[in-house]
């Protein structure tokens, strides 16, 4: 980099913080919580404050067709497709302050820091911000990046409606963020995304920066388990068809299967459905869910490969009828190998703790990294508390991932 000052720069933490207080206010909840459900109008209020503060920074402002934002700082070469950042500001019903806030904020951060010292950038920074990606009022869920991505089309997106039949492309109209410009015509050269992290791994760790190499896929299933009713007590042991125990050493399988493949497999049973759930019933029919997750799409393979091998024998042992359908397939994304290096390069030239890490759910930076070299920061929030209204994170924390968003965006960006 040109400047020999650059690796001394830090953002004003403060003023990251108190940002991120001020946003919180819009729909503020009594426990200390948000609800900012995406396009009301308090989603429109923290949108405009947002666009605000940016223009207030120096920025132009761009949407698009979904209600995509992007806030662009401007590069010596405009011709240079921009280093961007950026993460979602609709939370969930029972939401906190930080959730996608935070990757938002801390781009503004960057750039303000940036004018701060007067530094030049050859390619242009933008701050994005993405519509709808909670999926707690919509779905689909990640709505704005997925439409940027092609993962799905607009008019699907402008479709989908509320409970109360309220459609996505009615509301965008109505709190007035239907851009001109169209859903993925935005260059991205790289994108970084700032985030709590959601889980408790870097608190159990005493780390501070989560260096992100990817997000986990996602492979859901429901699986049925057909036995026979039956009166829990004239019916002997030996003489039931009873679906529920069944179904339990499947249950079990699915965490053991999990556990056979860590560090990063999961399997989760987290819907039951008995059928006919009577106290003196012998169970006839279980449906359940089962969720597995791992970091690669091969490892997702021979756990989905495990599953269905242990149904098959259950089936065979049991006498059972079961069946298991796979009902979502979302593939591991692993981050680009440049873009994670720069985290963890930032991370120690800093001087912060670090470890890598996976991502346990989904971002907006899933769909940005189909399209150009992407990476993700996570720091610790208290007892990996988040989608809940206690959600918290240490300001130190929040400093610290920003600063090292703002060196890996340099890095990319390159210092004129």
């Amino acid at each position: 980099m040109a400047d020999s000052g650059i690796g001394e720069l830090r953002v004003n933490g403060e003023r990251l913080w108190a940002s991120l207080m001020e946003l919180a206010q819009i729909g503020a909840t009594d426990k200390g919580g948000v609800c900012r459900l995406a396009l009301t109008d308090l989603d429109k209020r923290g949108r405009d404050l947002v666009t605000g503060w940016a223009r207030e920074a120096g920025m132009t402002v761009t949407i698009d067709k979904i209600g995509n934002g992007f806030m662009r700082r401007e590069g010596k070469n405009p011709s240079l497709p921009p280093i961007v950042t950026g993460s979602h500001i609709d939370t969930q019903p029972t939401g906190g302050k930080f959730d996608g806030n935070y990757g938002v904020l801390a781009g503004i951060e960057v750039v303000r820091t940036l004018n701060d010292r007067g530094i030049q950038t050859e390619a242009p920074i933008e701050v994005a911000f993405w519509t709808n990606e909670e999926g707690s009022r919509f779905v689909p869920v990640m709505m704005g990046s997925g439409v940027f991505a092609k993962a799905f089309t607009l008019e699907h997106a402008y479709a989908a409606k509320d409970q109360s039949g309220a459609s996505v492309k009615d509301e965008l109209e109505r709190i007035g963020y239907v851009g001109p410009e169209e859903p993925g015509a935005h260059p991205i050269g790289a994108y970084f995304e700032t985030h709590i992290e959601q889980g408790p791994v870097l608190e159990d760790h005493g780390v501070t920066i989560g260096v992100v190499t990817g997000v986990l896929g996602i492979r859901w299933y429901d699986c049925v388990v057909t036995g026979m009713e039956a009166h829990a007590g004239p019916t002997p042991m030996a003489l039931r068809k009873d679906a529920l125990q069944v179904a339990t050493r499947i249950m079990q399988e699915v965490v053991a299967i999990a556990l056979r493949h860590a560090p990063h497999g999961r399997g989760t049973v987290g819907m039951v459905n008995v059928h006919p759930n009577s106290r003196n019933v012998i169970p006839g029919r279980v449906k359940f869910s089962i969720d597995l997750r791992n970091a690669s799409d091969a490892l997702c393979d021979q756990m989905d490969a495990e599953i269905r091998a242990f149904i098959a024998k259950t089936s065979e042992e049991s006498g059972l009828p079961i069946t298991i359908e796979q009902v979502s397939n979302y593939p591991a994304q692993p981050f680009h190998a440049e873009c994670v290096e720069a985290v963890g390069k930032a991370a120690k030239a800093l001087g912060y703790s670090n470890m890598p890490a996976v991502s346990g759910a989904g971002h907006d930076a899933v769909y940005m990294a189909r399209l150009a070299p992407s990476g993700m920061i996570f720091i610790p929030c208290k007892d990996g508390i988040s989608h809940n209204e206690i959600e918290d994170a240490k300001p130190e924390h929040i400093t610290a991932g920003c600063n090292v968003l703002l060196h890996a965006m340099l890095e990319r960006a390159k210092v004129v």
